[in-house]
């Protein structure tokens, strides 16, 4: 009997999910996180989930992870100190950048510039050089490496990267710096930029492969850490974390190309929510993954989610396949303020986190945050996860009073503008995945998950118009969810700058064939089997003289039988889509990629029984919330005792163990065949 455990890592909670491949059954579990060391919350969960299951450890094949300890590390600018080896005359590269400044006209004058991942004096240069076609002009000096090396080395660099003009073409040179530097500093993780991202561009590929090197020691002791940890407690089957693409990487890659993590914490929620849609019939999805720090909002079409070709967190933009997911610092934990100048109300993007955590929460946290104002609405009832953790609402009602008395307004109506207020930031939110993307928010259903999640999911979809407001089963648990239900993924890349009118698609399928081979034995190596795998291909497509590209997908039969006339078609369509024009230029192929995928989980949902037609048997008692300007009656609902069917008017809320929906008032929520409850407008 084979188990596989999902385990996404929260600022507040750790959430578990423990399914039975056999039969669907699945557990799940919520446990506090632990910042100052992941792992004890991971294990405290473990331990809990595999009691509740009644199995040991050790029956766990799969171990499936989203972790934010990349992202993390950019945030808190607690990477490695990196040593950059690059060619003679490029060593101020990452100093130079793009010219690029974020903000309005005038931003400029107040942009701090960020400081680069690899300092200039920890950057040295060698000689020798490969030419734009990838063929030698001039040998390095061994010699003269070996000395940068040791300056390096004795600097006390903790990373190293090597990133060398043309490299994309021809690694060797990389290739033999690399060797001098594992017999000079052997302790040290070596990053080449012609393995991490064999792209052209010189800046983009230096700067991911700096990114990468920079969190190399912190990934790699975290996930050694985490490895040991599970083997000690008697779990013995593999080990995975998800990519920031959506797709598993082993945790052996991972200690390798931890770049491709920096998005792995939002992807869970995304791939979560593309297994119910699947098992709802439902295909155009927008997600709201509300934690306790942030929301995360992404867009499903045809069940397939859109991926970008660049990973952003903070200051750092590098070259990166992820899930085209925004992020803005509105989550439960997010605290509100007036300040002294404006004397307007804020929400966030500070938050109160795990610790000290909301008022409500009993954890010696005094600042008012979303959370304490759900409770003094009435929205979030004073017992959460099945009764095991109660709120203080007396607490958060005197710490949204400081709120009410800054403003000179009542109690009720402070806490509901704390609410209004982290709604319109969610909602700014999805309008840059949905409407700023050229698309109709409209044509898409809203699916709020996270522990707030279903708390927020209703109001949001009054403003979005999207409709219905998909309250999932297990919503807090949703990306562990997914975490547990996604399939290995790996993938390369190859330049390849020509006009589509100069090749032709024997040239460039036989590339993208000798391409997958590649990524399809990546898998192989992970012990899946050949038949079990999936190739994609992928293709940067621009506009001649443009400076930017469009990511088409396209899978192997399709390219053969439409060819490159079919996808500068599709290119002109997206175009159309993004930017409302298209021009009269040659189009121009600029990378190419090639994806393996592992076997998909077929896992379906398990059905819910059909509703007798009396939902009474779901009540838990009946309750006052603040809607409409006053307190109304509203009744409380166990969402384990819900049925197909079953029909909800509101204002209602209806809790769980991981999880609170909210009904509005002059809404309804029906229960589908597998448990998701569908809110429209009455």
């Amino acid at each position: 009997m084979a188990f596989r455990l999902g385990v996404d890592v929260g600022g507040t909670f750790t959430d578990l999910l423990l399914f039975d491949d056999a039969d669907g059954r699945f557990w799940r579990h919520k446990t506090p996180s632990t910042p100052h060391d992941s792992s004890e919350g991971i294990l405290n969960g473990v331990n809990a989930i595999c009691d509740k299951a009644g199995i040991a450890p050790s029956q766990v094949e799969f171990f499936l992870h989203g972790t934010t300890v990349a992202t993390n590390a950019v945030l808190e600018g607690k990477g490695a100190r990196v040593g950059l080896v690059t060619t003679e005359g490029y060593r101020q590269i990452m100093q130079i950048a793009r010219s690029f400044v974020p903000g309005g006209l005038a931003g400029w004058i107040v942009w701090p510039k960020p400081e680069p991942l690899a300092a200039l004096q920890d950057t040295l240069e060698i000689s020798g050089r490969m030419d734009a076609e990838g063929r030698e002009i001039a040998p390095i000096d061994e010699a003269q490496v070996r000395q940068a090396l040791i300056t390096l080395r004795d600097a006390g660099i903790q990373a190293l990267t090597v990133s060398l003009i043309n490299a994309y073409l021809n690694g060797a040179h990389e290739k033999r710096v690399g060797e001098l530097a594992a017999e000079i500093m052997p302790d040290v993780p070596i990053s080449l930029s012609h393995e991490v991202l064999p792209e052209m561009q010189e800046y983009e590929r230096t700067l991911t492969t700096v990114a990468n090197a920079s969190m190399r020691p912190v990934v790699g002791r975290y996930v050694r850490n985490l490895r040991d940890k599970l083997r000690g407690a008697g779990m013995s089957g593999s080990l995975s974390l998800l990519r920031s693409d959506g797709g598993l990487m082993s945790s052996e890659k991972s200690e390798l190309q931890p770049v491709n993590l920096l998005m792995s914490g939002p992807a869970g929620g995304v791939t979560g929510a593309i297994w119910v849609g699947r098992n709802a019939g439902i295909r155009n999805i927008l997600t709201l993954d509300v934690g306790g720090t942030s929301t995360d909002v992404a867009l499903i079409e045809n069940l397939d989610a859109r991926r970008q070709r660049s990973t952003e967190v903070a200051h750092l933009s590098v070259r990166a396949s992820a899930l085209d997911v925004k992020t803005v610092g509105a989550g439960g934990g997010s605290i509100a303020y007036v300040p002294e100048l404006t004397k307007a109300l804020r929400v966030g993007p500070q938050s109160a986190g795990a610790v000290p955590g909301p008022v409500a929460y009993q954890k010696g946290g005094t600042q008012p945050t979303v959370t304490d104002a759900n409770v003094v609405l009435g929205y979030l009832p004073e017992n959460l996860l099945g009764g095991t953790f109660k709120l203080d609402r007396e607490g958060a009602k005197k710490a949204v009073q400081g709120i009410a008395d800054a403003l000179g307004i009542g109690l009720m109506e402070a806490a509901r503008g704390i609410i209004d207020i982290v709604n319109e930031n969610m909602f700014g939110a999805l309008r840059m995945i949905s409407v700023q993307q050229g698309y109709d928010p409209r044509d898409f259903a809203l699916m709020g998950f996270g522990g707030a999640g279903p708390l927020h999911v209703n109001a949001v979809a009054r403003l979005m118009g999207s409709w219905p407001a998909i309250s999932p089963v297990s919503p807090g648990v949703l990306c562990a969810l997914g975490d547990a239900t996604t399939r290995m993924r790996t993938e390369t890349a190859r330049s390849f700058s020509k006009r589509v009118a100069e090749t032709n698609e024997e040239s460039v399928i036989a590339l993208l064939s000798e391409m997958a081979k590649q990524t399809r034995a990546e898998l192989r190596a992970e012990g899946i089997a050949d038949a079990d795998i999936t190739s994609l291909f992928e293709l940067d497509v621009r506009y001649e003289g443009q400076a930017f590209e469009v990511p088409l997908s396209i899978d192997p039969d399709t390219l053969r039988r439409d060819g490159l006339a079919g996808v500068t078609a599709r290119f002109d369509a997206e175009h159309l889509r993004l930017f409302t024009f298209n021009m009269d230029s040659a189009h121009e192929l600029v990378n190419l990629r090639a994806v393996a995928m592992g076997p998909a989980l077929e896992l379906p949902a398990p059905p819910l029984a059909k509703s007798d037609g009396n939902v009474a048997r779901a009540k838990i008692r009946d309750h006052q919330l603040w809607a409409g300007g006053q307190m109304v009656p509203a009744v409380i609902y166990d969402r384990a005792r819900l049925l197909a069917e079953d029909v909800i008017s509101g204002p209602a809320v209806v809790v769980e163990m991981d999880s609170t929906t909210l009904i509005e008032a002059g809404c309804v929520g029906t229960v589908d065949h597998v448990g998701n409850i569908l809110i429209h407008l009455a």
